[in-house]
């Protein structure tokens, strides 16, 4: 089944089930809103998609904490799990996800290397992010984030809702 297939099953979930969900998106940009509203009903369970592609933008828009920022940095579990629980409770929504990385080609370091990203899921009952290295260039760099967030999904789909 394609990536588009398994969106559209989880927007249906969603929206049997009256659930919504809200995206923070960094690194991807607004990929993976791009890919959920390619799917037709996706407006009954994506709420938002917020693109915070600077630290002013995660600080201004989604009350990211900027001693956070200035501590960790941008592409840390500390701001992600802010982004990911933010957005779900400033936009009233079941599901809120986060993302934070470097897709590179420039700007990785020693202690966080190029590919390096933090993908944030938070519901009601918790908060989680996770980390992965993702070693490809920009455009499947993204489509590699989305395959964690699609896979995330189904899981808790399975499980939770």
């Amino acid at each position: 089944m394609g990536i588009l297939e398994r969106i559209e099953k989880i927007i249906r979930k969603l929206s049997d089930r009256n659930k919504q969900i809200a995206v923070a998106e960094s690194c991807t940009g607004g990929y993976i809103s791009h890919m959920f509203t390619n799917i037709s009903g996706a407006s009954k369970v994506f709420e938002r998609g917020i693109v915070c592609y600077s630290n002013q933008a995660k600080i201004d828009l989604l009350n990211v904490d900027p001693k956070v920022i200035e501590k960790y940095g941008a592409v840390s579990d500390n701001v992600v799990k802010q982004l990911t629980y933010n957005i779900r409770v400033l936009s009233k929504v079941d599901i809120g996800i986060g993302i934070s990385g470097i897709a590179g080609p420039k700007g990785g370091t020693p202690e966080k290397p190029v590919g390096l990203v933090f993908i944030g899921f938070s519901t009601e009952r918790q908060t989680i992010t996770q980390k992965y290295n993702i070693k490809a260039e920009r455009i499947t760099f993204k489509e590699e984030v989305l395959e964690k967030i699609v896979q995330f999904l189904e899981e808790l789909l399975q499980k939770e809702f």
